[in-house]
């Protein structure tokens, strides 16, 4: 029996059935077992099933057809939704994608910012540096997230943007449990700040170069 966590039941039975088929435990065009078999299996209620099924159904993954069953349709795992995705992955994987992300979005913010941007990053630049003096951890790691937020927004690329969004979601939990304290947030206030003026001084090199120094810096 497979027992989900009570949180996002849908989505935990979505995501058990999405690692089950990309193991190859359920092949294409495969039906799979009745609700009653699945309720079993993994302990929850019938509608919990029905909407993970949608769920999946929806990714294209499975094939729902009324009064005869639910298939495999799909077995690539690029097609589960990206927000699954991310839940699943690892502190590693996430941060290696975001540090790629943020080169790019600094360069990019660099060329598009607006003058709008530059006030909204040098709100959340000075609450990151105010909230780590004070060694409230949550804000400052909330500020620092939404620092580098607005610069994904004043990349003027909605799909970086929502991309980084996605990314700094799932690694805020993560972010918490690994500092002890805001003594890495102090010490990195300097670069941060090197990277807004490079994105104010409208210096797409200059950003993506101070990016790579911030990475470098800090080995989360």
């Amino acid at each position: 029996m497979t027992l989900i966590n009570k949180k996002s039941l849908a989505e935990e039975v979505a995501s058990k059935l999405q690692e089950q088929i990309s193991l190859g435990h359920y092949k294409i065009n495969e039906k799979l077992p009745i609700e009653a078999e699945l309720m079993k299996s993994f302990g929850v209620g019938r509608s919990s099933i029905r909407e993970a099924m949608k769920l999946l159904a929806n990714s294209g993954l499975l094939r729902i057809q009324q009064g005869v069953g639910t298939f495999v349709q799909e077995v690539n795992s690029t097609r589960e939704p990206m927000d699954q995705r991310l839940k699943r992955a690892s502190l590693q994987d996430l941060d290696e994608v975001r540090q790629l992300v943020e080169l790019k979005i600094a360069e990019k913010a660099a060329i598009n910012r607006t003058d709008d941007d530059i006030i909204a990053m040098k709100q959340h630049l000075a609450e990151r540096m105010k909230t780590a003096k004070q060694g409230l951890l949550e804000e400052c790691v909330e500020a620092d997230i939404q620092f580098h937020i607005a610069i994904a927004e004043a990349s003027k690329n909605e799909i970086l943007a929502d991309l980084y969004k996605s990314i700094s979601k799932h690694l805020k939990k993560e972010f918490l449990t690994l500092y002890p304290d805001t003594k890495i947030f102090e010490e990195t206030y300097t670069i941060h700040e090197q990277l807004l003026n490079g994105i104010i001084d409208q210096d797409p090199k200059k950003a993506w170069n101070t990016v790579a120094k911030i990475i470098g810096h800090i080995n989360y």
